[in-house]
């Protein structure tokens, strides 16, 4: 080996023990951010927005309908209902059971009154009332669409949760609101998230797309910065029989 070679080898060697550093340098800044992008996974904090959003909303939507009550070309009242797996007394012909708010249907509470429901693009077919909690404005609907059901939250939700809410606001169906959570009360939830005629009775779901709540109304007054939806405890009340200590299971 001649001298030349040598010296030739010496220096490559010294500039891969060089380089070494470096490379693991670049190694530990791609890693970190690929970390911190498993540290904020959805299902282990309540507190980021989701990392596919337009999945979500879509599944949301896909399991909401409007509600149109005592419908005629002069007068109707119009809110929203989303989809869950729950019980209804109303017969095999009702296929697909609806959560919504007793406002948008109070109308209809009387015999001889009709309810049709709408899926986005789709067609109005009938629905019908099954049970009501007045004192919570929660009101249970069976109807022969078919629609995939939305699941229930495992967890409470926390002030300072992401949030949306999806409904028809001002009669715009599929409208969705993103906001987070301001605070709870016993069985209300207060959110950021903007609330418009219409969107009562739709699905407040989480950064996981599962309902934490029914949304409700906005209270009255300018004074306030906040909207209001019925939280998963409010159904345990009248609505479904819950399990003792985990109030999102439902008692078969």
């Amino acid at each position: 080996m001649t001298m030349e070679n040598n010296l030739a080898q010496k220096i490559t060697s010294l500039a891969t023990i060089l380089a070494l550093p470096f490379a693991l340098g670049a190694f530990l800044l791609t890693w970190a951010p690929a970390k911190q992008f498993n540290l904020t996974d959805p299902a282990y904090d309540g507190f980021v927005q989701p990392r596919s959003i337009a999945k979500i909303v879509e599944i949301t939507q896909d399991s909401t309908v409007t509600v149109f009550c005592d419908y005629t070309d002069k007068k109707y009242t119009l809110g929203s209902a989303f989809a869950v797996e729950l019980k209804h007394s109303q017969g095999n012909k009702y296929i697909t059971t609806l959560l919504t708010n007793i406002h948008v249907i109070e109308r209809c509470l009387e015999a001889n009154t009709s309810i049709s429901v709408l899926s986005i693009g789709g067609k109005e077919v009938e629905a019908v009332i099954d049970r009501v909690d007045e004192e919570n404005d929660i009101a249970v609907l069976a109807t022969t669409l078919k629609l995939n059901t939305l699941s229930f939250s495992n967890y409470k939700p926390y002030p300072g949760y992401w949030i949306a809410a999806v409904g028809s606001a001002d009669g715009y169906e599929g409208s969705v609101a993103f906001g987070n959570v301001l605070n709870m009360e016993t069985y209300e939830i207060l959110i950021t998230a903007p609330l418009s005629s219409g969107n009562s009775g739709g699905p407040l779901i989480d950064n996981e797309g599962n309902v934490v709540g029914i949304n409700t109304k906005s209270p009255v007054g300018e004074e306030y910065q906040y909207n209001l939806s019925m939280s998963l405890d409010a159904l345990c009340i009248k609505i479904m029989k819950c399990d003792e200590n985990v109030f999102w299971k439902i008692e078969e």
